[in-house]
């Protein structure tokens, strides 16, 4: 009996985005139920995993795959975008591509491990802030390079790595990459006030959660145009701040602390 093979796609769109199996049937139950709670009951996620999936493709996308509203006299709604229809409708055109060739495999036998390896090939993460974006600025000196990377409309984020990486990884204006950034490198204050502190990245939004733990707290922040920043900070640190669900907030981190990824 040919051996069963289970096709895993992880979808890069143009080099821009890696979307796997889970978070399109994610959006496929929102634009189904209208809902981000009714879709991770249906699929059996907890409501975090469902925002955290759902807030991780946005931010990979040039424009949201989902959109949300909170409260009104029609209660809350969450709506799936042309841009999010398009994206379910490619990955599952492509997913059954993928199944139909590694079919074709199985009954052919594989030959060698490294065809097992092969489908097996998968890249994740630990960062929680993973965002898409375009070069537009390459500062070179003797041994460091500044690069700026568009991430938004209104926001970009600056990146401090070795001459080296550079050139290993291909970066000039227009190239497209991704910057990942851990919550733990965040740094948050007030937005109603230009904090006074070197790091080069200061984005401003929103904030929309805090999750207390016994130590730390985590923060969303709704950073605009479809995206979003976690940051874990310490719970006594938010006291002080003051900072509740709504108000304005700047997450600042060091140039240093952000990691480059191309496809």
């Amino acid at each position: 009996m040919a051996p069963k093979i289970d096709a895993l796609l992880a979808l890069r769109g143009d080099g821009r985005l890696l979307v796997g199996r889970d978070r399109i049937a994610m959006l496929e139950a929102v634009a189904e139920h209208g809902s981000i709670t009714k879709a991770a009951h249906a699929l059996g996620f907890s409501y975090k995993g469902a925002w955290d999936a759902i807030t991780a493709i946005n931010n990979l996308l040039p424009r949201p795959a989902v959109v949300t509203q909170a409260g009104g006299r029609r209660g809350g709604f969450a709506e799936v975008t042309e841009e999010g229809r398009r994206l379910i409708v490619a990955f599952r055109r492509l997913e059954d591509k993928l199944t139909r060739i590694s079919t074709a495999i199985a009954e052919e036998g594989l030959g060698t491990d490294s065809d097992r390896l092969f489908w097996s090939l998968a890249m994740k993460t630990s960062a929680r802030n993973a965002f898409h974006g375009q070069v537009i600025e390459v500062k070179r000196a003797t041994v460091n390079v500044e690069v700026t990377l568009k991430v938004s409309e209104r926001n970009t984020i600056v990146a401090v790595i070795t001459n080296d990486s550079t050139d290993d990884l291909g970066l000039e204006p227009g190239r497209e990459a991704v910057a990942l950034v851990k919550s733990s490198f965040v740094i948050l204050a007030r937005g109603d006030e230009m904090p006074r502190i070197s790091a080069r990245n200061k984005i401003f939004g929103t904030m929309v959660e805090r999750v207390d733990g016994g130590v730390n707290s985590e923060v969303l922040l709704d950073i605009g145009d479809g995206k979003f920043l976690t940051a874990v900070v310490t719970r006594d640190s938010m006291d002080e701040l003051g900072l509740s669900v709504g108000d304005r907030a700047c997450a600042l981190f060091k140039a240093s602390h952000v990691i480059l990824a191309v496809a």
